[in-house]
């Protein structure tokens, strides 16, 4: 270890404590709201902490300038940055001009995730993708979904980002990639005298995780019960049925379609694991479909383009769509426990945009950054969310102005609990990484009938894997050959004034809420790093200075829970 003072050892004890802390966190008093004056830096930082994969000095610089409903507009107003799929194309070619293999692997995925979440400009749209990719969920983790596939469906989270939620479910549903994950490509017709029924996993998917969940809600997300206080489900195991047979016939494109490629045949050769998924007629059910209140007559003739049109009709203008997809949504970006009221009025905007267009996300995404309950600062059992690994490392390499040597920006995987927890675009189920109703149990928030998603992953070894990369990450990088690194000259020709470090750190990381115990203890660390009074030996001690103050905000309570 290079750092100049000796960097804190994490015990079993001692994650125990810090992981009571984190939850801990989440109590206090304190509510101040926000106001019509120009945003200061801090409140500017806050705001690109939900916005963004974390403030920067020229962000912040920016909002302070444009106010935060003129950032978004700009942000949204931006051309898509770059494409994930051009990048496995473009690494595909960098493999073949070496001779070897050209197949991809998710690692090549994920320096792509890299470079666009720390280094593009439209950092509104890559929030919003690993936002989407939590609720449309498909994983590398599956060895049937080809790396390039998986690209091309993060492209198309992207596109449709601030586009129409009906749009988006179609693109989603008919992108070949969810149809290997979900099994319904290639799903044939029910077969009464072979025993054969319709692959029911989508069905049940679509309606459960990715647009109206499994109980009757209110506009504003509550829970709608029955005279015995017991939820109304949205569903019965009859609507999976029927849904089931409208998701029959589909399956990869081809120019030539026939029973061949419909089972997958020259699939690499006709871009199919890319290309939107085609309906085989003769494989789509024509018996009577009925679910959701709605019955799709039997047909002589299979219709799956237009019985799939009726479907995903339906499942937009269910009412439980708004709240259950904003809900959702404002626990990715600001706070897992938003008020019945803030849900209220961002199903609102969902349902009607002001101009009686239903399902406009860009709408929906302004309606969640710009309500009072995001712009006040909260405090309570209630207020914020833990940031996911994900964004954390993001956070910290936008903040210090990492760059990638060789400028592939080779973060290998990051899945594992001794390391970060979490890999983009790799939840280990359909379910995510954590589910959006998880409730610590035992805990404040638990005892409190409250939710917090993001610890279904927190234990005592993520909490070792997190603290012991972020520790060798910080100080000398990340990735293969530590491939991504910060140099932190910035920081280091503030470090011999304590305060000054703290200030920026806290910032940057913290947003201006760093609360004064932990100011106290990363001030009298960073102080304890005797600086010389010249040459290299000074440069380096000013350096490790930085470090340790990054890593000990990063570490606490303050930076864990967002507020």
């Amino acid at each position: 270890m290079r750092l100049g003072v000796q960097m804190p050892r994490w015990g079993v004890r001692s994650l125990a404590v810090l992981a009571a802390l984190i939850i801990a966190a989440c109590s206090g008093a304190r509510t101040t709201g926000g106001t019509d004056a120009p945003p200061t830096a801090a409140e500017a930082a806050r705001f690109l902490a939900h916005a963004s994969f974390g403030p920067t000095d020229a962000a912040i610089s920016q909002v302070r300038a444009s106010g935060y409903a003129e950032w978004i507009d700009q942000q949204m107003a931006m051309p898509v940055s770059g494409s994930h799929l051009a990048d496995m194309d473009a690494r595909q070619e960098e493999l073949a001009q070496a001779g070897g293999s050209t197949s991809l692997n998710p690692p090549d995925f994920y320096a792509s995730f890299w470079r666009q979440a720390i280094t593009a400009p439209d950092q509104l749209r890559q929030r919003m993708k690993l936002a989407y990719s939590e609720i449309f969920v498909i994983s590398l983790l599956d060895s049937n979904v080809s790396v390039r596939g998986a690209a091309s469906y993060y492209d198309v989270l992207g596109r449709n980002a601030f586009g129409n939620f009906r749009t988006l479910l179609e693109e989603v549903a008919l992108h070949p990639m969810m149809g290997v994950y979900l099994t319904w490509l290639a799903n044939q017709k029910e077969d009464p005298a072979a025993g054969r029924t319709p692959d029911e996993n989508f069905a049940r998917e679509v309606m459960q995780l990715m647009t109206i969940g499994l109980y009757q809600l209110n506009p504003d997300g509550t829970v709608r019960t029955d005279s015995s206080g017991r939820p109304l489900p949205t569903y019965s195991a009859s609507d999976i049925s029927g849904l089931a047979k409208v998701f029959t016939g589909f399956s990869y494109f081809a120019e030539r379609p026939n029973s061949g490629t419909f089972r997958g045949g020259s699939r690499a050769a006709n871009d199919a694991t890319v290309k939107p998924m085609i309906a085989y007629p003769q494989f789509h059910s024509t018996s009577a479909k009925s679910f959701l209140g709605v019955t799709i007559p039997a047909s002589d003739t299979p219709d799956a383009e237009g019985d799939l049109k009726i479907a995903l009709d339906t499942l937009f203008n269910h009412p439980n769509v708004g709240p259950f997809i904003g809900k959702q949504l404002i626990q990715r970006l600001v706070t897992s426990n938003p008020s019945p009221a803030y849900v209220g009025r961002v199903a609102a905007v969902f349902n009607d945009n002001g101009k009686g267009v239903r399902g406009d996300m860009a709408a929906v995404v302004r309606a969640i950054l710009l309500d009072p309950e995001a712009q006040a600062v909260a405090e309570g059992p209630n207020a914020g969310k833990l940031r996911e690994p994900i964004v954390r490392l993001a956070n910290w390499a936008r903040a210090f102005d990492a760059t990638s040597v060789s400028g592939r920006w080779r973060v290998a995987p990051t899945s594992a609990n001794t390391s970060l927890g979490q890999s983009p675009l790799s939840a280990p189920s359909v379910f995510n990484f954590y589910r959006p109703g998880y409730s610590p149990p035992n805990t404040r928030v638990g005892n409190a009938g409250l939710v917090a998603p993001e610890f279904q992953i927190v234990d005592e070894v993520t909490v070792a894997g997190y603290l012991n990369t972020m520790q060798a990450a910080i100080d000398r990088g990340i990735g293969t050959d530590r491939d991504v690194r910060a140099t932190y000259e910035t920081e280091a020709a503030l470090a011999s004034d304590v305060n000054a470090l703290v200030d920026r750190v806290d910032l940057l990381l913290t947003n201006g809420r760093m609360s004064p115990a932990t100011r106290s203890r990363i001030a009298a660390a960073v102080s304890g790093v005797n600086v010389p009074a010249a040459g290299a030996a000074r440069t380096e001690a000013l350096t490790d200075r930085a470090k340790l103050a990054i890593f000990m905000a990063m570490a606490s309570p303050d930076y864990l829970v967002q507020r």
